[in-house]
């Protein structure tokens, strides 16, 4: 049997490069490929299929084919060309799809696979054309939906122009549609994210959220050969970083490692620290800030998007002076990062995580399978992975609550942490993921009965549709 992984934006290499470091370079790109490379260690045929990139700035993605070190035939890494040669950010992609589209038939040939899952929601668009086009039916994994993201980013009539220029929410709202429409199961991490994502006004009618059948709820994974409590290369290196950023003390730390992005809301856990100084006397704070090794200094280093969320917390630790407290780590890969989370777990250290909204929350449970306790948003999917209380929830608005919720967590650090490992391994490993992907792949079809209108009407249906969702908000105020 031979499954293709469909995800056209970001990419992917054996180094994993730029990996979590660029927002097209997600989690949802762990989460193909882990659950590929799990798949197939079972025995079947694993194929991710993804954008070919000959740009001298991504130097990594211009083969055709690729495949992990230890993996010598099976995933492989497919890169098909399609929209030029340059990288271009997944909100240029919508118009290329289904050239895309076309490459991957052409590829194949008469050797169709068996399958497709499709991932975000240019996965979901390709997949569903695809369908159209040679059959091959698909389950979709949104990971992230387009409705919730143009809600939290206050869109309106009245900005709509510039909003849609940046992020094109019409042709990713009907992409979303048609993807959803076409797929056999629609996948998700967890309970909440199937009725929040998909009860949304904008995606009804193209699929029912009450409707069990097509919808399966698959939890994502943690490597656990490298995210585990076991000492690895990388330790010694990363306990000369730590030494380096926090010095000589043996106080527990609490670890923001998250990428600099609005939505995971650096500045609030910040200033659930810098207001409170009992904390300051229990603990020290630390940002993980990749690129950056001091962002005083260096911050020109980064992107423009994560200077503007850098630069005022920088301003909030110097008005406090707190820069002896508050320190800063440059993680630059996912081994690295492991060890780091072992190091500082010998000293009772949290996991931080505020995001405002989280769709699953796969950093937390890696964080807990190196030992770490986890504080964590209660809005999102962290509220159901850490429901009996293997992790601290608090609300993202209100640091007075992320406050309390580092107080309770370093408190009961040693608890939280075995309970952490041991929920992880009890529920979230990638052979579990996979194992449950080929029950949706294995069970009868389920779809909504209608046939993708194609990608001809994408963008006028979409905008048409938006407009009118956009003028109800108006008026409801």
């Amino acid at each position: 049997m031979r499954i293709l992984f469909i995800n056209p934006q970001g990419n992917f290499d054996p180094a994993d490069s730029h990996l979590t470091e660029h927002p097209d370079f997600g989690g949802q790109l762990v989460y193909v490929k882990e659950t590929a490379l799990a798949m197939a260690r079972m025995g079947i045929q694993a194929d991710i299929i993804t954008r070919r990139i000959q740009d001298p700035d991504w130097p990594e993605f211009s083969e055709s084919q690729d495949r992990y070190e230890g993996y010598p035939d099976n995933p492989r890494i497919i890169r098909i060309d399609c929209g030029g040669q340059a990288f271009l950010n997944k909100e240029q992609l919508w118009e290329h799809i289904p050239e895309f589209v076309d490459g991957i038939i052409q590829f194949y040939g008469e050797e169709l696979p068996h399958f497709a899952t499709a991932h975000y929601g240019d996965g979901g668009y390709a997949a569903a054309l695809l369908k159209k086009k040679v059959g091959i039916p698909y389950t979709l994994t949104g990971h992230s939906l387009g409705a919730q993201k143009l809600d939290k980013l206050k869109m309106s009539l009245e900005n709509y122009d510039q909003m849609e220029e940046k992020y094109r929410f019409s042709v990713r709202i009907q992409g979303e549609r048609l993807a959803m429409e076409g797929a056999s199961t629609i996948i998700t991490s967890t309970s909440q994210e199937r009725f929040e994502q998909y009860g949304h006004p904008l995606y009804e009618g193209s699929m029912d959220p009450q409707n069990s059948e097509k919808f399966s709820v698959i939890p994502p994974g943690v490597n656990t050969e490298l995210f585990t409590t076991q000492s690895g290369e990388a330790d010694p290196e990363a306990a000369r970083l730590i030494q380096a950023a926090l010095g000589d003390t043996s106080l527990p730390t609490l670890l923001v490692s998250s990428r600099l992005d609005e939505k995971k809301n650096h500045l609030e856990a910040v200033r659930a620290y810098v207001d409170t100084p009992a904390l300051q006397k229990k603990a020290n704070l630390l940002l993980a800030v990749r690129g950056a090794p001091d962002p005083y200094t260096d911050i020109s280093m980064l992107s423009t998007e994560e200077q503007r969320i850098l630069q005022p917390i920088l301003q909030m630790i110097r008005e406090n002076r707190l820069e002896k407290l508050v320190r800063f780590i440059d993680i630059r890969s996912q081994t690295l990062l492991a060890a780091v989370y072992r190091q500082l777990a010998k000293r009772s250290s949290i996991f931080i995580l505020t995001a405002f909204y989280e769709p699953f929350g796969l950093a937390p449970i890696e964080a807990a399978a190196c030992g770490l306790a986890v504080v964590a948003t209660q809005n999102g999917g962290p509220s159901e992975i850490f429901a009996r209380g293997e992790g601290v929830l608090c609300d993202p608005y209100d640091a007075k609550d992320i406050a309390k919720a580092y107080e309770k967590a370093l408190e009961n650090a040693p608890h939280l942490s075995q309970a952490g490992r041991r929920l992880v391994l009890e529920k979230y490993t990638w052979d579990r993921t996979a194992e449950n992907y080929l029950k949706a792949i294995r069970r009868p079809s389920v779809t909504t009965g209608k046939t993708s209108q194609g990608e001809e009407t994408l963008s006028l249906e979409g905008e048409a549709r938006l407009k009118r969702y956009l003028s109800q908000a108006d008026k409801e105020g």
